[in-house]
């Protein structure tokens, strides 16, 4: 299914026009729109979230700023996380609170699993990759973060649903990813790979191919632990040779030049493909549901693609 054959709404309802909606009618585009994040730290929060999970939950919220002041500190995003469709005493009895690791660095790419019966006891976690049990599991994060914009709400839950069934064990609601106005959104761990405007349909078919290395270059926006301007080159070539492997194309060089254009350098097997791109800001937009001020987003144009063998 192409990106364009999304649902959308038929127009606001109660008050709401979906950014979602507005971001489909534009054709904003998806390459390079990708949050940055090295390192994640998931956290098991059961129940309803506000704004922000980790201040706004089931957790003590003096534990919620010190653990997330903690992560951020050591370069590490923090998210919450939540099985889809569980029962309202489920979610009331949570005694323990499971945690996860992810390294999302090229190379590096790793993920391990722990669990507490305390929170407090996550502010002593190792942070360096040393605690818990590895895994070879990808995990998957769907961002369905109602009070954060709607859309993650109205767009996520039905994708959530959907790999629940197919994913069970892999698969979790997760807090704010970035991107309200892709929804439905989410990333693939541990590799980082974000993908925007899932419908419920294509959903099982991103996860199967990430399991056999690939990328499926309809929703894709880039690589969490990448800069949005070697995301967009990387989405760039992806179209233009087909390669969907997700190693296919790493970084070998990123810069900008004196007219303004960035060119990036990427490796493909025995040859560099030079990718040359005009960085613009958009039109000012409302990049989500509940933005009041329109403000102008990065995008990306390609203007040359080309190959050579690489240099002995």
């Amino acid at each position: 299914m192409s990106a364009t054959a999304l649902p959308s709404t038929s127009g606001p309802v109660d008050g709401w026009e979906p950014c979602s909606d507005r971001s489909l009618e534009r054709g904003d585009p998806l390459a390079g729109t990708g949050g940055f994040g090295a390192r994640w730290l998931l956290v098991e929060i059961d129940g309803a979230w506000g704004t922000h999970a980790f201040f706004q939950s089931r957790l003590d919220p003096e534990i919620g700023h010190a653990l997330v002041r903690r992560a951020e500190s050591a370069g590490i995003r923090p998210v919450a996380i939540r099985r889809f469709g569980r029962r309202g005493d489920e979610r009331r009895s949570q005694s323990t609170w499971r945690w996860a690791l992810a390294d999302a660095r090229p190379g590096r790419e790793s993920l391990r699993w722990g669990v507490v019966d305390d929170p407090s006891r996550l502010l002593d976690l190792p942070l360096d990759g040393s605690a818990g049990t590895p895994t070879d599991q990808p995990v998957v994060l769907v961002c369905t973060h109602a009070r954060h914009d709607q859309c993650c709400a109205v767009r996520g839950r039905p994708v959530a649903q959907t790999l629940s069934r197919a994913f069970t064990d892999e698969t979790w609601e997760s807090s704010h990813l970035g991107g309200d106005r892709f929804a439905a959104t989410m990333i693939l761990l541990p590799h980082g790979l974000y993908y925007g405007r899932v419908p419920a349909s294509d959903a099982a078919t991103i996860v199967d191919r990430y399991r056999n290395g690939e990328i499926v270059p309809d929703f894709f926006r880039g690589r969490s632990s990448l800069t949005n301007v070697v995301q967009a080159a990387q989405s760039f070539a992806l179209a233009d040779t087909g390669d969907r492997r997700i190693e296919a194309f790493p970084p070998l060089h990123e810069e900008r030049a004196a007219d303004g254009r960035w060119r990036v350098d990427l490796g493909h097997g025995a040859d560099v493909v030079a990718v040359t791109m005009r960085e613009q800001a958009s039109e000012p937009l409302l990049s989500t549901c509940g933005a009041t001020r329109p403000a102008s987003v990065r995008e990306f144009t390609l203007e040359t693609l080309t190959r050579r063998t690489a240099a002995v």
